[in-house]
């Protein structure tokens, strides 16, 4: 049986980097995986884009409501199977499509390798990365630092350079002045305190 994995991480820890090394890996060895991306991500459209500055085209660009089931049954039937499936930006699939990959995993024995982040800006949970937590075979983080050198465990959001902490949970990061910053606990709390206080 293969597995359903969660590899997550706060911003900048190289999640995108990660699954373009593994989607590298497969075709090295003449092997045929695919990368799903939810249309929630409009950040570089099809692509599955790098701090690094990598891309690489998505296959299958998941609608909110569609069945993941069967849209890569349908991808497939066109391009053939595959020995692996890459999810990028995993956080914003509903629990449903959560419940789909892991039902590919195990039923259909195809590893699904999911990359994402665990919290949003002020540490909620996302629907589809709380579903992972509850399901998935095995998790890994994807470790970076904050500014203070400490571990980074939480996504501060940015608009015009001003740490915000309220607002809808979905911003795209570089989109309408937004951007994103790994910090530790220590400091999230430092800023969030510093803007009640300002």
């Amino acid at each position: 049986m293969s597995k359903l994995y969660f590899r997550y991480g706060a911003m900048n820890c190289g999640k995108s980097t990660a699954l373009m090394q593994v989607m590298h890996n497969y075709e090295e060895r003449g092997m045929q995986a695919m990368i799903i991306k939810p249309y929630t991500d409009t950040k570089g459209g099809d692509q599955v884009v790098s701090r690094l500055g990598i891309t690489k085209t998505v296959d299958l660009l998941v609608k909110t409501d569609e069945n993941v089931i069967d849209a890569v049954k349908r991808w497939m039937e066109k391009n053939g199977a595959v020995q692996c499936i890459l999810v990028d930006e995993v956080q914003f699939l509903k629990a449903a499509q959560i419940d789909q990959l892991f039902e590919i995993a195990v039923k259909g024995n195809v590893p699904v390798i999911c990359y994402g982040l665990r919290t949003d800006f002020s540490m909620r949970g996302f629907e589809g990365s709380e579903r992972l937590l509850l399901l998935a075979h095995s998790l890994e983080e994807l470790k970076t630092i904050c500014r203070c050198g400490r571990k980074a465990i939480l996504n501060g959001r940015k608009i015009n350079g001003e740490f915000v902490f309220e607002g809808a949970q979905v911003a795209i990061d570089g989109e309408n002045h937004v951007e994103y910053e790994s910090l530790c606990a220590n400091c999230y709390f430092d800023y969030k305190e510093a803007k009640v206080n300002a």
